[in-house]
């Protein structure tokens, strides 16, 4: 499943629509990463610059400049030149013909050749785009070679008016267009694949990592590039660590297993979450909360509808998670009464939000306040955190967006308490 070089010229024809009049747009490719003395991390793109070109490959530069008096200037692809040399030991580079072909920009060039190229391309334009990655809750002190780019730009085009790409590449990847859903669609049906393999292999005494390692083979089964993220297998009490991720710990007879994990296809990702007893048996207190979490996932998967926003369906949420609470007895209604409203108490069993956008990046652009519009995928992820009982529970699928009634694009990977019983002691006596 390749996605069509119509999709490519289709975003970049929406963006050069988005800038001002006689300005400059620039965006780089991620860096290789060194891991350690002659190695590097996979190599993951910028997520703007494949949105844009669908070149997943290092040292690339593209520049948009929709005014330039020559239309031959008006979208340049700069790439990385084949050599024998590298090819040897790190493999085949694109070649301008191929890189056309994928990404539909017909001027490719060199790497080499940027900054003659951009200085030209620069004097004939008033604002210079430039791309950083605008998250609020990541802060990094590796800096991007975005970054290190735009310093440079700083000190070198002084007179100048700069601009933030970020805001524009964000209002134009919040909304997916038809290809990017079907791609996304896949990479969930390549996590069902995998967590019905985990149904049909778990069993008491396995650990996270071999656990982890049988949702890993059927990724890459099925073509996927391999995890959206980093996983996580928290086996009893440590599914109470949101973020676990070492992943260490035997599987115990009696406790429960959630897994968050996700399938990234062509780029995209894919983010789902599930709890399942290790024996293939829920005991009835795991039965009374699992069923809650399950109750307030399909309330809240109604709610995703066009015109609300995550911040919306939060504050419905906790209404939610207070009557679940209370039945569950976690606390009473007189404590109810008495909460603070700026801590409220169903935040001790619930911490996180109950939404995110999802797309290239499986946090995607995009804040809480954003209204939903057709063509969004967000998450849809109730948990439940009990400590002092050694429990976590959390259900979560992929939502989409439209003009009428959420859909979701996880329906097909079990969720309900007798079919996760049925599919996990299929064949055993």
């Amino acid at each position: 499943m390749i996605l069509p070089e119509r999709l490519f010229e289709h975003n970049r024809s929406k963006l050069n629509k988005a800038l001002a009049k006689n300005s400059v747009a620039i965006i780089h490719s991620n860096d290789e990463m060194p891991r350690n003395g002659d190695q590097f991390f996979p190599f993951r793109q910028n997520s703007d610059l494949f949105y844009l070109t669908g070149i997943d490959q290092a040292l690339t530069i593209l520049i948009l400049c929709p005014n330039h008096p020559m239309a031959n200037r008006r979208e340049i692809l700069f790439i990385e030149k084949p050599n024998q040399l590298t090819e040897t030991w790190y493999g085949k580079r694109l070649t301008k013909s191929e890189a056309t072909e994928i990404s539909g920009i017909k001027n490719i060039l060199w790497i080499e050749d940027f900054d003659r190229m951009f200085d030209e391309m620069v004097y004939v334009s008033e604002d210079i785009y430039l791309n950083q990655y605008e998250n609020p809750r990541f802060v990094t002190d590796v800096k991007s070679r975005e970054a290190r780019f735009t310093q440079k730009v700083q000190k070198n085009y002084p007179l100048h008016r700069l601009a933030r790409l970020a805001p524009l590449m964000t209002s134009l990847r919040l909304a997916k267009e038809p290809e990017e859903i079907k791609i996304i669609y896949h990479a969930c049906e390549i996590t069902g694949k995998a967590f019905d393999r985990v149904l049909k292999t778990l069993k008491p005494g396995m650990h996270e990592f071999e656990v982890e390692a049988e949702l890993s083979y059927e990724f890459r089964r099925h073509g996927a590039t391999g995890h959206a993220f980093h996983p996580i297998v928290a086996s009893g009490e440590n599914a109470c660590i949101l973020h676990y991720v070492n992943n260490r710990n035997v599987c115990k007879d009696g406790d429960l297993l959630l897994l968050d994990f996700g399938a990234e296809f062509s780029n995209y990702a894919s983010d789902c979450s599930r709890t399942i007893p290790v024996n293939g048996r829920f005991t009835k207190r795991q039965k009374q909360l699992y069923q809650s979490v399950l109750n307030v996932f399909n309330k809240t998967r109604e709610m995703m509808i066009k015109g609300t926003s995550i911040t919306i369906i939060n504050k419905q949420v906790g209404k939610l998670w207070e009557e679940e609470h209370v039945n569950l007895g976690l606390y009473s209604m007189e404590d109810l009464h008495r909460q603070d409203p700026e801590n409220p108490l169903y935040t001790q069993y619930f911490m996180h939000g109950i939404s995110h956008f999802m797309g290239l990046d499986v946090h995607d652009v995009g804040n809480r306040l954003e209204t939903f519009e057709s063509g969004m995928v967000v998450t849809c992820e109730p948990g439940i955190y009990v400590r002092e009982e050694g429990i976590g529970i959390r259900i979560e699928n992929d939502i989409l967006i439209t003009e009428e009634a959420p859909i979701d694009l996880m329906k097909h990977i079990p969720m309900e308490i007798e079919e996760i019983e049925d599919l996990m002691n299929a064949g055993k006596k």
